[in-house]
């Protein structure tokens, strides 16, 4: 379904697009501090379901698209492409921000990971960014559209659970690095945006 040099790329850009420091990770490193290790790991299972649930919508809605129209699809495509042009040049352009980790309400496990759900799921950032992203790295003629969706969102979803997982459990050397780094806030909005910005230019040449 998939070649290798496809699997290959979107691996290597999700784990690029989550060594910089965003939402995700500033939520359960808060979560980690404020009630442990445990609380952690099911805020990033959490964030998990909630991409998870952000791959079904991409993957039932752009794969009806496909069905109906290639050109339609061929269209939701391109402005996914100008969506990841737009997102890397406002992402080097924008002025750095010193990292702090969110203000959130301690709570139960329970409620952390039902939290967690909410905040991603209701993030519209990240429903765009799964229509821009994933559509990149399918092709109509390797097989069904919907599994294509459903493959790669669930690798996104896999990598991201393991990543949060290890922030977890590493959480007082990262919070420390967080704290004293401030390089990182100078460089990271420069690093994604070459990210966003090749990915969407790989993209537009090899479709002509």
């Amino acid at each position: 379904m998939f070649t290798i040099s496809t699997l290959s790329a979107f691996v290597v850009i999700v784990l690029g697009l989550f060594l910089i420091p965003g939402p995700a990770v500033f939520l359960t490193i808060t979560r980690t501090v404020q009630s442990g290790r445990k609380a952690g790991i099911v805020t990033g299972l959490g964030i998990a379901t909630g991409d998870f649930i952000h791959t079904l919508f991409a993957a039932v809605g752009l794969s009806a698209i496909l069905m109906t129209s290639a050109l339609a699809f061929n269209f939701i495509k391109f402005a996914g492409v100008a969506y990841l042009l737009y997102l890397g040049i406002r992402a080097i352009l924008e002025k750095p921000k010193d990292p702090r980790l969110p203000k959130v309400s301690s709570g139960t496990t329970f409620s952390s990971y039902g939290q967690a759900i909410l905040i991603e799921v209701l993030n519209p950032k990240t429903s765009l960014f799964f229509l821009a992203f994933l559509p990149q790295f399918v092709h109509p003629s390797h097989g069904a559209s919907f599994f294509q969706f459903l493959i790669l969102g669930l690798i996104f979803v896999l990598l991201g659970a393991i990543y949060t997982t290890f922030i977890a459990m590493s959480v007082r050397l990262l919070s420390r690095m967080v704290k004293r780094i401030s390089w990182l806030g100078r460089w990271s909005g420069k690093v994604v945006g070459v990210i966003y910005i090749g990915l969407g230019l790989k993209v537009a040449f090899q479709s002509r």
